[in-house]
């Protein structure tokens, strides 16, 4: 028996049921791709015309279909979402169009530092879901989203910002923070 999976509804080592890790799991799922399409709005708002904007914008209606996705499993299975959403609103839109500000390497600097974070959530959580086929299918075609987008912005000179390393650092900092409090709050 695995502790991830545990048998008759028995709380894993963490505390939690079956039940709670995976309204855990939408929850921060939901609230990921939220906050996915605000940072792309902010983006678009400073670097919305050119090249630049239509792959913004590409990227954004992929994270806008994971999100349609998240939004019905929610309902489905009776998961309230985050109480933090009205933060991730402000602060994923904020940090699109502080990024976007930098310059074009600099939004994809932070494009690739969310998706890579947000691509080991996903994988993380497809391991968790083997006793829940239809919600791990989701999962790992959101994850496929997400390694397109780190690699698109790879392509696109992401390495090249200004100062990458510490803006990469204080992305993921920033991300990983996002998913623990999504999860509780």
């Amino acid at each position: 028996m695995s502790d991830e999976t545990p048998e008759r509804g028995e709380p894993t080592p963490d505390g939690l049921g079956p039940a709670e890790r995976m309204a855990r799991m939408i929850r921060v799922d939901q609230a990921g791709e939220y906050g996915a399409v605000r940072i792309y709005q902010g983006q678009r708002a400073v670097l919305g015309a050119g090249q630049t904007g239509e792959s913004l914008r590409e990227m954004e209606e992929a994270e806008r279909r994971h999100l349609a996705t998240f939004n019905k499993l929610m309902v489905e299975r009776r998961v309230r979402p985050t109480l933090l959403q009205p933060l991730w609103h402000l602060a994923g839109y904020a940090l699109g169009a502080g990024s976007a500000l930098l310059g074009e390497k600099a939004a994809m600097a932070c494009t690739v530092a969310v998706e890579e974070v947000i691509e080991a959530h996903y994988a993380r959580q497809a391991e968790r879901l083997a006793g829940d086929p239809a919600l791990r299918a989701q999962v790992l075609e959101a994850r496929e989203g997400e390694i397109e987008h780190r690699d698109q912005a790879l392509a696109a000179g992401a390495r090249q910002a200004p100062g990458y390393p510490l803006l990469s650092a204080a992305i993921k900092a920033g991300s990983r923070l996002a998913i623990w409090l999504s999860e509780r709050v």
